[in-house]
């Protein structure tokens, strides 16, 4: 397993998240979109440099600025290789 931020995962890759750094307002948002620790996400695309991060999160697609996604601590389990 290893950990890293949400905008560095491979496109199709999923992660669990472990933690989300910032203060409350930006955690309140993150989490009324669904994001929280324990939870799942597939990364489905990331636009280039300043772009947002598109993720799918309990089979719905969430959109999130680059700034955001950087404050998102994903872990990632490769036992594929």
């Amino acid at each position: 397993m290893s950990e890293k931020l949400l905008t560095d995962l491979s496109v199709n890759e999923e992660a669990e998240i472990v933690e989300i750094r910032g203060g409350r307002g930006m955690q309140g948002r993150l989490r009324a979109l669904g994001l929280a620790e324990g939870q799942h996400v597939k990364k489905l695309s990331g636009v280039g440099f300043g772009g947002p991060v598109i993720i799918l999160i309990n089979r719905a697609q969430v959109a999130i600025g680059r700034g955001m996604a950087r404050r998102i601590i994903v872990r990632t389990d490769h036992t594929n290789g």
